[in-house]
């Protein structure tokens, strides 16, 4: 509906009042009683209208973004509840909703996020489509969380926030995949001239000139130093981690405005896991074992320290992915003995899922070490909704490292990968939920 407005001079000469009331001009009239009817009609809507022209804070990363994500505002991740746990001299409390607890909705008008063609990023080890897959039923899940609805993830609104930043994912191959998913994402808002990804051995790094950004992945399977550093020539069984040297890693992060860890795979190497004081250099090296939860929680403590001596957290965000499930035994979800991730096509059901591979000890570390900690890290809790996408896996469906035997090759299940996952797909879900939280923290 279009609303005319018009405004009339009238004389001042046919009255004649000692004091006269001062005039409003016909503009500020009109912009009056723009606003007043602005305000009738729209109602609630128009007090968000500002919102919308926000200007992003470019010294900063840390505040809030309300409204300017999409319709959904900043209740759509908080809600307001009578709580039963009840605290002294307060009966309503506001909560966060649990964006990590819900279930996955089928979505073929919003999903995928970005076809595989389109993103000439994703590694061929991830490449499910491009490798033989025939069904793409495994991009076209949402995660929904009780409760809540995630924010539609907003290329810009990212893009414009790493503007003049540094964006780094640090870990191992999944923490990679999560890395590419994200550079996926955002990649197709800029210019082919415009973008690049170079690889300088552990490091690979995309920048998007226009925005002087860059978003990039570092190699550290451990966060220390190991004897798996080597970010090519890395399959090694008998993995040997050194106590104390995070530094030798940590150098290259230094300067970093968003920073997002994730270790555990590398760590399952059985009940203990092997610890070198001194150096790999040395002759003589000293080893000890150490349960694999001890020599974890040294993993952590050392993180947490070299975060407080190196990184302030009123400039940088920090995120730590926890673990990544797999599926190598399909008894585990009522499928057959023997069987694995292949030729599964449809998510878990049962909401109480909880893979064997996910040692809940871990789990118990990260919440003890961070618990404890006075530096501010934000928890990405994937591990639970990830533990129902059996069907996610790039299982026999990628580039592989080494020529399939004949063996091989007439058993699919016995060389399927069920650690890591197909692109577009889960891990593109991870990314959502850590806009979710860089946004609405």
């Amino acid at each position: 509906m279009k609303a005319t407005f018009s405004s009339s001079s009238s004389s001042s000469s046919t009255s004649n009042f000692v004091v006269k009331k001062p005039r409003i001009s016909g503009y500020i009239f009109t912009l009056l009683a723009f606003i007043l009817l602005a305000s009738v009609l729209f109602g609630e809507d128009f007090a968000h209208v500002p919102v919308l022209f926000r200007q992003l804070d470019p010294n900063s990363v840390l505040s809030p973004i309300p409204s300017a994500v999409s319709n959904t505002t900043t209740t759509a991740i908080k809600k307001n509840v009578n709580s039963e746990k009840k605290q002294v001299g307060k009966t309503n409390e506001e909560y966060y909703c649990d964006v990590f607890s819900g279930r996955w909705v089928r979505d073929e008008f919003s999903r995928p996020l970005y076809q595989e063609s389109e993103c000439p990023y994703i590694l061929p080890q991830l490449t499910c489509q491009d490798h033989g897959r025939p069904d793409k039923e495994y991009q076209q899940w949402r995660w929904q969380p009780h409760g809540c609805d995630l924010p539609s993830f907003n290329a810009t609104l990212m893009l414009e926030t790493l503007r003049g930043k540094r964006m780094m994912f640090v870990g191992d191959s999944l923490n990679r995949g999560q890395y590419v998913s994200m550079v996926c994402l955002l990649h197709r808002l800029i210019p082919e001239t415009a973008k690049s990804m170079e690889t300088f051995e552990s490091l690979t790094v995309f920048t998007a000139k226009d925005y002087n950004a860059t978003i990039e992945f570092y190699w550290a399977p451990f966060l220390l130093e190991s004897n798996a550093d080597n970010a090519v020539i890395h399959r090694i069984t008998d993995r040997i981690v050194r106590k104390g040297s995070i530094n030798k890693h940590g150098r290259h992060w230094k300067g970093a405005d968003i920073l997002v860890f994730n270790t555990y795979l590398w760590w399952m190497t059985g009940e203990k896991m092997k610890i070198l004081k001194g150096s790999f250099d040395d002759k003589e090296k000293v080893i000890m074992e150490l349960p694999t939860e001890d020599a974890y929680r040294m993993a952590m403590k050392s993180m947490l320290r070299w975060l407080k001596m190196n990184m302030n957290p009123k400039n940088t965000r920090i995120f730590f992915t926890s673990m990544s499930p797999s599926h190598w035994k399909s008894i585990e979800w009522g499928g057959e003995p023997g069987k694995n991730c292949y030729n599964e096509t449809t998510p878990i059901e049962d909401p109480n899922y909880w893979s064997s591979d996910c040692e809940k000890s871990i789990m118990q570390v990260l919440g003890e070490v961070f618990s404890n900690s006075k530096f501010s890290i934000t928890f990405l809790n994937i591990t639970q909704l990830s533990s129902y996408r059996k069907d996610a896996h790039t299982s026999i469906y990628k580039k592989q490292w080494n020529p399939l035997t004949q063996e091989q090759l007439a058993n699919p299940v016995s060389y399927a990968d069920c650690i890591h996952w197909c692109l577009p797909g889960l891990q593109d879900t991870w990314n959502e939920l850590l806009f979710t939280k860089l946004f609405y923290p």
